[in-house]
């Protein structure tokens, strides 16, 4: 589920291509924003359905041993250990899931990619991780959602075959691919035996949060003199073209934020910021914004344009 931190990442980087770009088309921008968000969701689904893809390899490797000329005791009884994990079969029985993939196009269907999950399945075999949880005599729904997870953290999260698969899909994936993890990882924790046991939604209140993330690309475009007036006034030893794109970028995104929106605390909107560029810029980039900001926030206030409603906002 997607929380604010992530959606200011996403306009973020929509500002960034707008700035970079030469073409003014709001709409196109915007557009192309709520498909970047949206496509977090479809990594999340297409991870979810991993698990069914690495079982069928393995049941279709049982019945091929089977089939030999002269099979091994071992062989002709496998251990079903892995593919009998009450985990996959929730995933593999959850309507939600189906309904998702079925609505985003969303699966792992083709020859190439039942040959991606062969050679997952290959790797799977030789981990620590699998081998421990065949052998080591557990039965039980709290051992299968426990390997479920180990597996997922060792042999699909962390999967070079896989991480190449998303990559050549959509760059953007790279960047969201940490937090479709996540929600896997959350998914599989909250499952219980005889549970509901849903998928998570993308938004926690899809309205809400989508109001948020236009507004706040679309006002930071709207007010970009003004905002940019503002910085100049507290950078007066840099030029702001010296100074990293991506540092103005956040600092007109708070600048925004601060003003438009009335019920974020001013300390969330700064701090908020300030974190996002310990990733997305230079490495001396939040203590630059941080006294920029301070700087702008004073004289915001002292001219009334910053107004928190509730208790506690004004903070």
């Amino acid at each position: 589920m997607l929380n604010r931190r992530h959606l200011r990442i996403k306009v973020l980087q929509s500002l960034y291509a707008f700035f970079q770009s030469n073409d003014n088309d709001f709409g196109r921008v915007q557009k192309e924003m709520s498909q970047s968000i949206e496509r977090i969701y479809d990594l999340y689904i297409y991870l979810l359905l991993t698990f069914s893809e690495l079982k069928f390899i393995g049941e279709e490797r049982n019945e091929a041993n089977k089939k030999k000329m002269r099979p091994s005791e071992e062989e002709m009884n496998p251990n079903l250990k892995f593919v009998q994990n009450k985990i996959i079969e929730i995933l593999e029985k959850n309507e939600d899931l189906r309904i998702a993939s079925e609505k985003r196009k969303v699966n792992w269907v083709g020859d190439v990619h039942r040959e991606m999950f062969r050679k997952m399945y290959l790797q799977m075999r030789e981990n620590e991780v699998y081998f421990s949880h065949m052998n080591n005599g557990i039965e039980g729904f709290e051992e299968d959602k426990a390997f479920a997870i180990a597996l997922f953290k060792s042999d699909i999260a962390n999967s070079p075959i896989l991480y190449n698969f998303f990559e050549e899909s959509s760059i953007h994936w790279m960047d969201d691919i940490d937090l479709a993890c996540s929600m896997v990882v959350k998914t599989i924790k909250a499952f219980e035996e005889d549970g509901v046991n849903e998928i998570m939604p993308l938004y926690k209140d899809q309205e809400d949060e989508t109001t948020f993330v236009n507004e706040l690309l679309k006002k930071t475009i709207t007010f970009d003199k003004e905002n940019e007036a503002l910085i100049d006034k507290y950078t007066k030893n840099w030029e702001l073209d010296r100074i990293a794109k991506m540092d103005v970028i956040l600092m007109k995104m708070a600048i925004t934020e601060l003003q438009i929106f009335s019920n974020i605390p001013t300390k969330v909107t700064l701090n908020e910021y300030i974190e996002i560029s310990k990733f997305y810029s230079t490495p001396k980039s939040n203590g630059f914004i941080n006294g920029v900001l301070d700087n702008v926030i004073s004289t915001l206030e002292k001219e009334g344009k910053i107004t928190k409603i509730g208790r506690g906002l004004k903070e």
